[in-house]
């Protein structure tokens, strides 16, 4: 998802959505929903976006992203509007992780998409250098100031020109829970590592393993990590860290991952135990936590608000079979980590020009919304649009933290270290899940990695 950077912003707007914010966005989630159940996409809830595309009839547009399953099907929806509004034909590619390297052999044979979802910062930095992208047109600019706050705006910017929309965002700090398993073991909501670890204790020794981890996808290890530095080490380390501006053997990494390994060192509070852990892909970490009634494989499972795309693949019902808590707080408060999807276009045409406009609508954001999965950015989405209580006080909480956030930092990072595959941090994270007790080693190899990464 991230291949090196040469150039890098030297400011990000930045910062942390304070516990209290979420905590109490939070605090109905955990039953009394009026509305718990997913609903197909459908027309876009009203909006006072009055927006106006152009005819678009005869032209062929084409938008590549890495989604597959629900999440493309989802998306796909949103297009087909667009198409409904323009006559134009839009076609869905898709992209192999890493995207960037997806799409830099598309250019180099000829034929790039139209437009690209682009699922990190770093990303849309390095296509920038790359001269792929083209800047957006002023119609989307004029939605970008209507509907983003400029946190958001910024982050899709490179040296002053803007080229990216955050259509789809993600809350990051989330841990789900099986209801069930949790009332058969008599456990309450932790609202510290502390008392997470004990909750753990407490469902295991009921006979259910308590929590599953979707290790085979390495980001899932570097958002982990991520939660426990930025509650423990606080928002200026994680910057620099981020920016690699203090090395990965720096004594806050190590107090990270020695805080992560009092849970990856107990084999038994794990689904599978390692092993089981790193042969389980993200959408199974949930789906078996949703099923099995209350003797589930796992009891919990961290993730983001995302996570609600997979438990409607089960019988689980958000909000009361299926319910959420806050990341713990390791430190003095929660963490918030945030992350996001954002259009490029890759194609200065008329209709790569339109798509950008409708995904900065909430026109746009209110189709997606209604099918669950996903959290907008965009301030002027009808909170309605969202399916149940638990997403709409989540985006919420998104939308009333204005531009105090702190953007996924691996995303921050050149991709080939902080998103490859079998590389970089992935890599080393996921061996760290296999041996816990190598902190020292694990940290000279994130920074030999890293140090390699940013210098090319």
């Amino acid at each position: 998802m991230r291949t090196t950077l040469r150039t890098r912003r030297a400011a990000r707007t930045t910062a942390t959505v304070t516990a209290l914010t979420l905590g109490l966005a939070l605090a109905g989630c955990g039953g009394g929903d009026k509305d718990t159940g997913t609903k197909e996409p459908g027309p876009p809830a009203s909006s006072a976006s009055a927006l106006t595309l152009p005819d678009l009839k005869g032209q062929k547009i084409e938008v590549a992203a890495v989604w597959t399953g629900p999440e493309q099907e989802n998306f796909t929806k949103v297009l087909e509007e667009f198409e409904k509004r323009t006559g134009a034909t839009v076609t869905f590619v898709p992209a192999q992780d890493p995207i960037v390297n997806f799409l830099g052999t598309k250019i180099a044979g000829g034929s790039p998409p139209d437009i690209a979802m682009l699922p990190q910062v770093g990303a849309i930095q390095q296509a920038a250098a790359q001269k792929w992208l083209k800047p957006v047109g002023p119609e989307t600019e004029a939605q970008l100031a209507k509907n983003y706050s400029q946190g958001w705006r910024d982050l899709g910017a490179v040296d002053g020109k803007q080229y990216g929309v955050y259509f789809k965002a993600a809350n990051k700090s989330l841990i789900w829970y099986n209801n069930a398993a949790f009332e058969n073991a008599g456990a309450t909501e932790p609202k510290t590592w502390k008392e997470f670890l004990a909750t753990a204790e407490t469902i295991s020794a009921s006979g259910v393993t308590p929590v599953s981890v979707g290790g085979a996808d390495g980001w899932t290890l570097t958002d982990w990590f991520e939660n426990i530095y930025l509650s423990q080490a606080g928002p200026e380390k994680y910057d620099q860290l981020a920016k690699h501006q203090i090395p990965w053997t720096d004594a806050s990494v190590k107090q990270a991952l020695t805080t992560l390994a009092e849970l990856f060192g107990k084999p038994e509070l794990i689904a599978g135990g390692a092993d089981g852990a790193l042969q389980t892909e993200f959408p199974v970490s949930v789906t078996q936590t949703f099923t099995g009634g209350d003797q589930p494989k796992g009891a919990m499972v961290f993730e983001g608000d995302f996570s609600a795309i997979n438990i409607a693949q089960t019988s689980a019902k958000i909000g009361t079979d299926a319910k959420v808590f806050p990341f713990p707080a390791v430190g003095a408060a929660s963490p918030v980590v945030t992350a996001g999807d954002a259009a490029v276009a890759l194609k200065d045409t008329k209709g790569a020009q339109a798509l950008l406009t409708f995904l900065a609508s909430p026109d746009a954001a209110a189709i997606w919304a209604g099918a669950g999965g996903f959290l907008s950015p965009n301030k002027n989405l009808d909170l309605t649009a969202y399916p149940n209580d638990v997403q709409r006080e989540i985006a919420k909480a998104l939308l009333e933290s204005g531009d105090d956030f702190r953007f996924d930092m691996s995303d921050q990072m050149p991709q080939s270290f902080g998103g490859t595959p079998g590389k970089g941090e992935w890599k080393a994270l996921q061996d760290f899940l296999k041996n816990p007790k190598d902190i020292a080693g694990t940290q000279a190899r994130l920074e030999a990695d890293a140090a390699k990464a940013y210098k090319s």
